[in-house]
């Protein structure tokens, strides 16, 4: 009997402090969501904004907004208004050219952004639009915005 205890205690030795912590007690129920903690109140309205930068045509990509500054217009622009998080994608894009039958073409970056509806949150998203317009002189970022549930 003694040696099988010598076992147990050399196999428990090798074992992290956390593990040990796990035997003693059983974990915690794993829930679907975090609602209502202190940084994200359950009562908040939520808001999902995508917006669509042109950066260039998709038949020359030597043309354009280069990556290079994609990420430093992410990192002036927009991570100091949304410093939470926020997603990107590559896009290719195309419209129908007013008043003719030729058809645009652009290589794009979709900028998705989850955040508390409020005042101060919707003018920082006007401001990234008219921060990249002036910066790459288009005319135009589409945002689409819209209502949504989030929990985490």
């Amino acid at each position: 009997m003694k040696p099988r205890i010598l076992v147990l205690a050399a196999a428990l030795a090798f074992l992290p402090a956390a593990s040990l912590v796990s035997l003693a007690e059983p974990p915690a129920a794993p829930t679907a969501s975090l609602r209502g903690d202190p940084a994200r109140p359950g009562s908040a309205h939520w808001l999902r904004s995508e917006l669509y930068f042109a950066i260039g045509a998709i038949d020359d990509p030597d043309q354009g907004v280069r990556e290079m500054r994609w990420r430093a217009f992410l990192d002036r622009e927009v991570t100091p208004r949304f410093p939470d998080g926020l997603t990107v994608f590559d896009a290719y894009g195309q419209w129908r050219r007013r008043g003719s039958d030729t058809t645009g073409r652009l290589r794009s970056k979709v900028l998705v952004i989850l955040y508390e509806d409020n005042e101060a949150n919707r003018s920082a998203i006007d401001a990234i639009r008219v921060a990249f317009k002036a910066q790459s002189h288009d005319q135009s970022v589409l945002l689409v915005t819209e209502r949504v549930d989030v929990s985490f």
